[in-house]
């Protein structure tokens, strides 16, 4: 299938966001999927390609988007929160709303976009036909509360101005942001179909929060994909399977 790519930028209170949207060729109208990358990524990775391909393939458009202080957009990555993501997810989906060949809009994320994907969906449980977190990074909140998140150790009650990562940095809000938001509420918020898709070999995300969600959403399907890493190094030919089968 033929598919027509547009890159532009989307803009978001002062800030532009770096977006593609690659819709089926001829398609007078179709579904939509906006599809978010994870934590340090960006919308031409390996897996992010293969899913958005896969949805084309099925003739869904898909609208891939770097979030604030990722890939081209702007911001800085030491400034970026899961405040400003969400409100980028707000603005993005408004954009896709005034799409006039879009049939029903559907949500996609991986790792710490995963967790953004179940946020929203929560905050616009109305406007998204599915949703799809892939290997959502839900450890994230709890990390923020303890003081262990993302292999960095800090006093959670007694927050430096900023915390390593690797070698970037991330400063104290990005914390506070997360010791704020509960995954919980979003969840008994969407009663629309959800797949959740983790590797049980995650190096990075535990796969244990996944299982826990998908048992308290109303309507989930849970593909684990055995001996397989955070963003599917081993078995990517599987989640490929599982969302085409999930779409179709």
């Amino acid at each position: 299938m033929a598919i027509c790519t547009k890159e532009f930028f989307i803009p978001d209170d002062g800030i532009r966001l770096h977006a593609k949207l690659d819709r089926p060729e001829g398609a007078k109208q179709c579904p939509l999927v906006i599809v978010l990358h994870g934590f340090t990524g960006h919308m031409e990775e390996r897996h992010i390609l293969a899913v958005s391909g896969a949805m084309n393939e099925l003739g869904y458009a898909t609208l891939r988007v770097e979030l604030y202080g990722h890939g081209q957009s702007d911001g800085k990555f030491e400034d970026h929160n899961l405040y400003k993501w969400l409100n980028n997810v707000l603005a993005v989906t408004d954009y896709a709303k005034r799409l006039d060949f879009v049939t029903d809009l559907y949500l996609c994320g991986h790792s710490q976009g995963g967790l953004t994907t179940m946020l929203a969906a929560g905050m616009m449980p109305e406007i998204f036909k599915a949703i799809l977190p892939l290997s959502p990074a839900i450890a994230i909140l709890d990390g923020a509360r303890a003081g262990t998140l993302l292999g960095m150790t800090f006093d959670p009650a007694n927050m430096p101005e900023t915390i390593s990562f690797n070698d970037r940095r991330l400063r104290d809000s990005y914390v506070r942001v997360a010791q704020t938001l509960h995954v919980e509420e979003a969840i008994r918020r969407y009663k629309g179909p959800v797949l959740l898709v983790h590797g049980d070999a995650d190096e990075a995300i535990p796969i244990r929060d996944t299982i826990a969600a998908a048992e308290q959403y109303e309507n989930a399907k849970l593909v684990v994909i055995h001996g397989d890493t955070h963003c599917y190094d081993r078995h990517l030919d599987e989640v490929v399977a599982a969302v085409k089968e999930f779409l179709s």
